[in-house]
């Protein structure tokens, strides 16, 4: 016979398994994670590792943190927390935390699907974004799906949910104003201010220009940085509603409010690798126009040597791309391929390229840079229904020729904290120079733009908004031994120094299959 003997079990809270309590030893050190530091021993006791996601619970607030571990710097019953970390949790030395075990997130079998070639739902991807925003998946995590996307790609309707899941991923921009329309340049170009020119020509035709732009990651200035020479860039969404309504323009940075903020996290793993996956760049910058409320867009696609997008063949697949997940999104795309091969303007630098926007828009300035700023300008104005086709470029001259764009600019450079009297001359810039000659005859048949912009950078760019690189020659001039071909500028004579000692081992210019550059 068989006897059944029921077996007493007591009842045992599961979290209080995973749970155990530590005091807090603030670190002073910086480190833009949430990053706790664990005792080694103890931790490992408790079934937690280095990698290990936790979650930090303290008076009613809580975060998701990485785990590091060491036996040296912290002591049993202690956690070490970094200051942004204290800062923002409002922890002191000797405050009681609860550490807590966390179940795998979702988005681990969605990412591991994704590397095994298959096409993820839009429930999923938008799984994957929140669980970014919440600090649940670590940057290795976040990496694995980038590398997923860039290995195997992702299919439009992927796109378009990743799109979506990156608008929601924060506030929205509601002018409830129409037409919003709206611009964005893949990069890679020196200079290429041509946001500058073109909102104030589009705000003064009566369309809405709500500008967001980036800070510059590699190169010597992005258009935020440029624009803050001459005001402020840094608003909340309201307040750049409030400016949009006024002047129907705007030119702010992107990062200064939570509009698509899981973009900002994804470009900051993609970047050390040089990563960009096509669907994913596509979701970004549709995302971001998307969160603005765009309805027509010209996406400028550059192509040539050294740029993202090397042959017009690459090019012309790209523009196609964006008019299809635009026209899926219900947006109006047009996308533009343009010469790349070099800067465009004159200035590469903050102070430099603010210098070649206020002379555009007083109807002079560098030939390139007023050409393809009237030429998107006008693109942008026929797409929007604003003029009909084929009459956009004069459209958009005659509202520079009549000084509106002008008059419009200051207005945004007055509403966004700016001084709207300024004139070119009032720009500082850096007042250590070194003008690079010529030392052989012929003709320039080649500017660099990652290497200007890496002579820029050198020399204090862009955080240093008079420094820079001035650029005399354009391709196809002939030059004589001794002519001027480009001047930096720095604003110490210690960053001058060192972008002349880079330079001997540097390649700007080539003249035929000759070399300028040389220190004269």
């Amino acid at each position: 016979m068989v006897e059944y003997v029921e077996k007493q079990i007591k009842k045992v809270d599961v979290w209080k398994l995973k749970t155990y309590v530590c005091k807090v030893k603030p670190m002073d050190i910086f480190t833009g994670k949430n990053i706790i530091v664990l005792n080694k021993s103890e931790a490992q006791e408790h079934d937690i590792y280095s990698g290990y996601r936790t979650e930090m619970r303290h008076d009613g607030r809580s975060a998701v943190v990485i785990v590091d571990v060491s036996d040296e710097i912290v002591e049993p019953g202690e956690v070490g927390v970094f200051r942004d970390l204290a800062s923002w949790h409002k922890l002191k030395k000797g405050d009681t935390v609860e550490i807590v075990h966390m179940d795998r997130p979702e988005s681990i079998g969605y990412i591991k699907k994704k590397l095994d070639k298959e096409a993820l739902r839009e429930s999923e991807i938008k799984t994957i974004v929140k669980e970014i925003m919440q600090d649940k998946l670590s940057e290795i995590e976040t990496s694995a799906w980038i590398t997923g996307a860039y290995i195997n790609g992702l299919s439009d309707e992927e796109i378009i949910a990743l799109a979506h899941a990156t608008v929601e991923s924060g506030e929205q921009l509601n002018l409830g104003k129409h037409p919003i329309v709206d611009k964005h340049c893949i990069g890679g170009v020196a200079g290429n201010r041509t946001t500058m020119v073109m909102v104030p020509i589009i705000a003064a035709a009566g369309l809405y220009m709500p500008k967001t732009s980036s800070r510059s990651i590699t190169s010597a200035s992005g258009t935020a940085d440029t624009m803050e020479v001459l005001s402020n860039v840094t608003f909340s969404i309201e307040e750049l509603r409030s400016i949009v309504l006024k002047a129907k323009g705007a030119i702010v940075w992107g990062g200064g409010m939570k509009l698509a903020p899981v973009d900002d996290r994804l470009i900051r793993i993609r970047h050390p690798l040089s990563l960009d996956p096509e669907g994913m760049l596509l979701a970004s910058i549709l995302g971001k126009k998307k969160s603005v409320g765009a309805e027509s867009i010209i996406i400028d696609v550059p192509v040539g040597r050294g740029v993202k997008v090397p042959y017009v063949e690459r090019g012309n697949e790209l523009a196609k791309h964006f008019i299809r997940i635009g026209d899926k999104m219900n947006m109006k795309i047009e996308a533009l391929i343009t010469d790349g091969a070099e800067p465009v303007g004159n200035g590469v630098g903050p102070g430099l390229e603010c210098v070649d926007v206020l002379e555009v828009l007083q109807g002079s300035g560098p030939d390139d840079l007023r050409h393809k700023s009237l030429l998107m300008a006008g693109k942008l104005l026929e797409l929007s229904g604003k003029v009909d086709r084929g009459k956009g470029y004069a459209a958009a001259e005659g509202i520079v020729n009549s000084g509106k764009a002008m008059a419009k600019f200051m207005e945004i450079v007055e509403l966004q904290g700016g001084n709207p009297k300024l004139k070119v001359s009032d720009i500082a810039l850096g007042s250590y120079t070194h003008t690079v000659t010529s030392d052989a005859a012929g003709s320039i048949f080649h500017i660099d733009n990652k290497t200007m912009s890496k002579i820029a950078r050198i020399a204090g760019a862009p955080r240093d908004k008079g420094a820079g690189v001035l650029i005399h020659r354009v391709r196809g001039d002939r030059v004589d031994v001794g002519d001027k071909v480009f001047t930096i500028f720095a604003e110490s004579e210690a960053k001058l120094d060192f972008a002349l000692k880079a330079l001997k081992d540097l390649e700007p210019i080539e003249m035929r299959k000759m070399l300028l550059g040389s220190v004269k």
